[in-house]
């Protein structure tokens, strides 16, 4: 998608463009310091400030890119820029190669290979968008903040003040006396001579420094300064004359203003100057920023905290980070997650989980030294930078002691809680990684310690970066083989041990991988059922499934069961019931020749949603199974509680059920109790007559495992079992 060339009042943009003096060989180096600061505050590695010319595109200032550089395309057609310029506020797009308007574009498909933008318009005074200032990135960036933008504006502030004296500078020119310019300015306005003396100055600069207006001719300019600023200001004021322009030159940030009776205050001043007769000359616009300053410094404090502890957020950290990486000294992040606060939000509510909160944050800041840092990152995520750790061991032996601040008892509104914390450690020594990178590395070794379930610290490897390559890349193909359908079901068959006769089967994914071939669920399921695909592909199976049952109960199996493996996501998205209902009704299915198996992950969640969709699922008629029986956690209780109609006996026991008396306890157990509870019972992983005959003689009323048939395509399943013959070929194409 293209931008488009000409905007409302284009000829009167171009026009007030034309003002400024600006083209491809023109920059503008008052901008550098700005762009500059967007590449550091913003931790970006390239940062512009682009003028929207015709039919073309041109650098004011840059850093990061090199203008006019291969892969640079300066045409206004392919700019993101002049896509910022049709809209107000900041335009963010995370990732380039997602966006249907930039994904075939030449700065994102070419050399450049741009994904992240962020820009904002740099208007006229008259509203004309000129420009933008903007940050990019060859990386996607999913968490530019709300803070992030900001901050953009701010910036993008003060690049609209400076290309504004710019364009001041070149009209000085043609200026009308200072009488019919500024006499009755309610801006505070004075002239003066290259040598520092007042020519003139309006009422409002006069009443700004305390003195009547007929004061101020002859007056010098160092009079109206506090004397630590005057050798400064001087010294600027002379490199103008050499220079004969102020571009370029920026005033010092804390510059203080004298009234005449001695008080101070912070000035601001905007300087320009022209050449009159000779002789130069400079307009000075004078403002008290005590005010605004203050208000600024509130706004970045703001920006930069976390409203409900106190400690640096996000972006605190990261700028704190950037400097401590300009220093000498090795760093090391520490991201801290708790484990078990979501039970505290549960139980106690949000307000026990945000005291909870504010007392790991007190205990956190207790632990670290002066030139250390606490930030939280969102939820119950923190981060601790530590500067100069002096090698891994330090690091991971003060990881351990904020574990064990955490593990203390704490009190909440008169409720003492516990909770646990992991941590992932990243450490650099000098000159090492940039700031985003260590946080990125902490996280993975966070993200692996979380996975262990250590409750402890767990130090950064590369092997972890490879590894979450590794998990990307699954990823990535994941959503390949939904969209090309390349996932399969197999069957396996379930069987009366009795009799041997078939009862039915159970649906198992695989996956037909283009170049790897067929793959087992353990390469892929453990991504695929965490993941954001999961309840899309459990209703691809249910559906797939279902359509199979219906064939063959049609065609010499009329009582056919299929078993379906539920993902956890299937029982928290939409209206499972109904939409269970409508596939059994899509295929003609009785609610009886479905049965859904759940995990005790799933049921150990104890959610009343979870317990309630179970509930609506078997009063519809349709059989819970519960997979994996006896391996896990799972009580009395749980029996009690869920809608169950089987339980299936997992494998580990019934490897050894004939010639282990321990093994044959644990199953004898399982099918006595499913008898109180009135409940079926089906072994997994029968592969010898000696299996098949001791479960039978306990009371094991079905099994499906090697001795009966390994997982089979649907076409192979009903040659097997003589059941669908060549017609099962449309259900499996």
């Amino acid at each position: 998608m293209k931008c488009p060339s000409a905007l409302p009042g284009e000829v009167d943009r171009l026009k007030a463009l034309s003002d400024y003096g600006l083209g491809e060989d023109r920059p503008l180096p008052s901008l550098d310091p700005v762009v500059q600061l967007a590449v550091r505050s913003l931790g970006m590695p390239m940062a512009a400030v682009n003028m929207i010319g015709s039919d073309h595109v041109f650098f004011a200032a840059s850093s990061g890119i090199e203008p006019g550089g291969e892969g640079v395309d300066m045409g206004r057609s392919v700019s993101f820029c002049a896509h910022t310029i049709t809209q107000d506020g900041v335009m963010v797009v995370p990732d380039a190669t997602l966006d249907e308007r930039f994904h075939d574009n030449p700065l994102v498909t070419g050399p450049t290979g741009l994904r992240f933008y962020a820009g904002i318009p740099l208007l006229s005074p008259q509203g004309y968008p000129l420009g933008a200032l903007c940050v990019l990135d060859q990386r996607p960036h999913h968490d530019f903040s709300a803070a992030d933008c900001q901050y953009l504006r701010e910036l993008a502030k003060i690049a609209s003040d400076r290309l504004e004296l710019r364009r001041i500078e070149l009209s000085a020119n043609t200026m009308r006396p200072f009488d019919t310019f500024a006499r009755n300015s309610p801006t505070a306005v004075a002239w003066f001579d290259g040598s520092g003396g007042i020519v003139a100055w309006n009422d409002s600069a006069a009443v700004l420094f305390g003195y009547d207006p007929s004061e101020g001719a002859g007056l010098q300019v160092d009079a109206l300064l506090s004397e630590p600023d005057r050798a400064e200001i001087k010294a600027l004021i002379a490199r103008a004359v050499r220079a004969g322009s102020v571009d370029g030159m920026s005033i010092p940030e804390r510059i203080h203003g004298l009234r005449k009776d001695g008080s101070e205050f912070l000035l601001g001043i905007v300087l320009f100057c022209w050449n009159e007769d000779g002789r130069m000359m400079f307009n000075a616009h004078l403002q008290d920023r005590t005010a605004r300053l203050l208000k600024q410094e509130e706004l970045h404090r703001l920006a930069s905290t976390d409203v409900l502890t106190g400690l640096p957020n996000r972006m605190g950290l990261y700028r704190r980070m950037e400097s401590a990486l300009l220093e000498p000294r090795a760093l090391a992040v520490v991201m801290l997650d708790l484990n078990g606060f979501k039970d505290v939000n549960d139980t106690l509510g949000h307000g026990a989980g945000d005291g909870l909160l504010c007392e790991v944050a007190r205990r956190l800041k207790l632990c670290i030294g002066a030139g250390d840092l606490v930030a939280r990152m969102g939820g119950d995520e923190f981060a601790i930078l530590l500067v100069g750790v002096a090698g891994e061991q330090r690091a991971v032996e003060l990881a351990q002691r904020f574990v064990d601040a955490i593990a203390e008892p704490i009190v909440v509104d008169g409720n003492e809680v516990r909770v646990s914390a992991s941590c992932g450690i990243a450490i650099t020594a000098e000159n090492g990684l940039e700031a985003l990178e260590l946080v990125g590395d902490a996280d993975l070794a966070l993200y692996e310690a979380k996975k262990e379930r250590r409750g402890q610290a767990c130090m950064f490897v590369p092997a972890l970066r490879a590894e979450a390559n590794a998990r990307r890349l699954l990823g990535t193909e994941l959503c390949r083989a939904v969209g090309a359908g390349e996932f399969v079901l197999f069957y396996q068959p379930q069987i009366r041990l009795g009799d041997g006769a078939l009862m039915g089967a159970e649906a198992l994914i695989r996956w037909l991988h283009p170049q790897r071939g067929l793959l087992s669920p353990a390469a892929f399921l453990p991504a695929l059922e965490t993941g954001s695909l999961a309840a899309a592909v459990g209703a691809w199976v249910l559906d797939e499934a279902c359509a199979q049952a219906a064939y063959w109960r049609a065609h010499g199996a009329p009582d056919f069961r299929m078993g379906v493996n539920l993902f956890a996501a299937q029982l928290r998205l939409n209206d499972l019931v109904a939409d269970v209902q409508a596939v059994l009704q899509r295929h003609s299915l009785p609610p009886s020749a479905l049965e859904l198996e759940v995990t005790e992950n799933i049921v150990l969640d104890d959610d009343d949603l979870i317990l309630d969709t179970l509930a609506g699922l078997r009063e519809a008629g349709i059989g819970i199974a519960f997979d994996d029986f006896g391996t896990g956690y799972a009580s009395l209780s749980l029996l009690r509680k869920y809608p169950l109609t089987r339980l299936k006996i997992d494998r580990s026991f019934v490897k050894h059920v004939h010639d282990s008396n321990r093994d044959a306890s644990v199953v004898r157990a399982i099918v006595d109790m499913a008898r109180s509870f009135e409940l079926e019972v089906i072994a997994e992983g029968v592969e010898s007559n000696r299996q098949r005959d001791r479960l039978c003689g306990m009371g094991c009323q079905e099994g499906q495992g090697y001795l009966f048939s390994q997982p089979l395509p649907a076409l192979v399943f009903s040659n097997t079992f003589d059941i669908g013959g060549a017609g099962a070929l449309a259900v499996c194409a």
